[in-house]
């Protein structure tokens, strides 16, 4: 694949390093303004630095945008007239819609939203996909490349907020509960690197059960708990604490803010 990167940002990078690491490309073009923030790509075979988007444009057949919200237009209306019926665009760009990218480039180009979360620095992301309707016939590429940098989850653009929240936002909700986990097994006697270590693996254990079994979270949580016993006992006291309805009130929370800005920006 030959591939362009425009915004080589933190995103940007971890992509990058990703279809490196898996050799998922022919060519990798890295544009940025300041070239001296990823000159650590320069030593990779194939690998190209930029800063002249335009030249990353013509030399790709995918274009990945990974630059900041207020930049996104700008970069679209310069490239708009390099863009043709070759390229598979790539918007990793947070709230920016494909009607708004196909009003610059046109409805007549492969068009794909991509919407990653930082685990993808560690080829770990849930990544959710959504096309415009020409895009749909390229969107299998999208998924290829995601794929490689975790799971992908084609989706409606509608529901890509709540992706949003879910999958992005959920990285930090889910820091928080490993976090609060942590606290727990320190009060229970374990230094702060060994409850950390325990409450890391842990959840990565139980994430890991149901993916390999394809089992309901109720399923594996009867596998554990016993009749009279400590699991039960401790599961009932979070729930009468709130802990499955608290989740599901910030989740919603965070879906209400993330909508009310948007219609803010309208």
């Amino acid at each position: 694949m030959k591939i362009a990167i425009i915004g080589t940002g933190n995103l940007g990078k971890s992509i990058a390093k990703g279809l490196i690491t898996t050799n998922a490309i022919t060519t990798l073009y890295l544009s940025k303004r300041n070239t001296d923030s990823i000159a650590e790509f320069e030593g990779y075979k194939n690998v190209f630095i930029t800063s002249d988007n335009g030249e990353a444009v013509k030399n790709s057949d995918i274009l990945i945008l990974a630059v900041q919200p207020a930049h996104l237009e700008h970069v679209l209306q310069d490239i708009a007239g390099l863009i043709t019926e070759k390229h598979v665009v790539i918007s990793t760009v947070t709230g920016f819609l494909i009607p708004k990218i196909e009003e610059i480039i046109g409805p007549d180009q492969f068009i794909i939203r991509a919407m990653p979360n930082t685990a993808i620095a560690v080829g770990k992301s849930m990544t959710c996909i959504c096309s415009n309707t020409l895009g749909a016939k390229r969107i299998k590429i999208a998924q290829a490349i995601f794929n490689r940098l975790g799971h992908s989850l084609v989706i409606p653009e509608s529901q890509m907020q709540a992706a949003t929240v879910i999958c992005a936002s959920g990285i930090a909700f889910w820091m928080r509960l490993i976090r609060a986990s942590t606290q727990a097994a320190i009060q229970l006697g374990f230094d702060a690197k060994e409850a950390q270590e325990l409450a890391m693996y842990t959840s990565e254990g139980a994430a890991n059960l149901l993916i390999a079994n394809g089992h309901h979270p109720e399923e594996e949580i009867d596998r554990v708990t016993t009749p009279q016993g400590c699991t039960i006992e401790g599961l009932n006291e979070m729930e009468h604490k709130g802990l499955s309805s608290s989740l599901i009130h910030g989740m919603i929370a965070s879906y209400n803010k993330i909508s009310n800005i948007k219609k803010e920006q309208l």
